[in-house]
C-alpha cells in the first residue's frame, strides 16, 4: 500500500456536502482504504474572484492502485458528483480532487503531476495537510513545516 494524499475543493451546489458526499466515495474505491480526513476549511477563491468562496480540505488514503488508475477514480469521482471540465482554469466547480502526494514519487506525465504542480503555494493545501502528517518531508527535500512559515493562511478558516 502507498500513502497518498489527495486534496478536495468545491465551491457549488453546497461545497460542505460535496465534499462529504466525496469522503463517501473515496471510502469505497476499490484496492483503497481512507485513513484520514482533514478538517474543512472555507477559502477565497483562486483566479476570477466573482464565484463563491471554497471549500477545502484533505484526505490521506492508502493505496494498490497505479497513480493513474487512482487519477481515474477520482476523476470518476468528480463527475458523478456532476463536474463539468471547461476551459476556464480555476473557475467555479461541484467537485475537485487533485493528486497532490503519491508516496515519495515525483511523477510527471501527459495525464498527471505529482506532487501536484501548485501545492507548495496553496494555504488552502497546506495546512489541512499539515493537520493529517506534520513531520511529512515533500519527494523534493522540503518540509511541510517550512512551507507554511512562507506561505500565510490568507482568510482560510476551519469550518468543520
Amino acid at each position: 500500500m502507498i500513502r497518498c494524499y489527495i486534496g478536495l475543493g468545491a465551491n457549488l451546489h453546497q461545497p460542505l456536502q460535496q465534499l462529504e458526499q466525496a469522503v463517501a466515495a473515496l471510502k469505497q474505491v476499490k484496492d483503497c482504504e481512507l485513513i484520514a480526513v482533514s478538517g474543512f476549511y472555507g477559502s477565497k477563491p483562486m483566479g476570477p474572484q466573482d464565484q463563491p468562496d471554497y471549500v477545502n480540505a484533505v484526505a490521506a488514503l492508502d493505496t494498490e492502485l497505479a497513480p493513474e488508475a487512482l487519477l481515474d477514480q477520482l476523476q470518476q469521482i468528480e463527475q458523478q458528483q456532476g463536474r463539468q471540465r471547461k476551459a476556464e482554469r480555476w473557475g467555479p466547480r461541484t467537485l475537485d480532487l487533485d493528486l497532490l502526494l503519491y508516496g515519495d514519487q515525483k511523477i510527471n506525465t501527459e495525464r498527471l503531476t505529482v506532487p501536484h504542480y501548485g501545492m507548495k503555494q496553496r494555504e488552502f493545501v497546506l495546512y489541512p495537510l499539515h493537520q493529517l502528517a506534520p513531520q511529512l518531508v515533500l519527494p523534493c527535500g522540503t518540509s511541510l513545516n517550512s512551507l507554511l512559515e512562507i506561505v500565510p493562511e490568507n482568510g482560510l478558516t476551519i469550518l468543520k
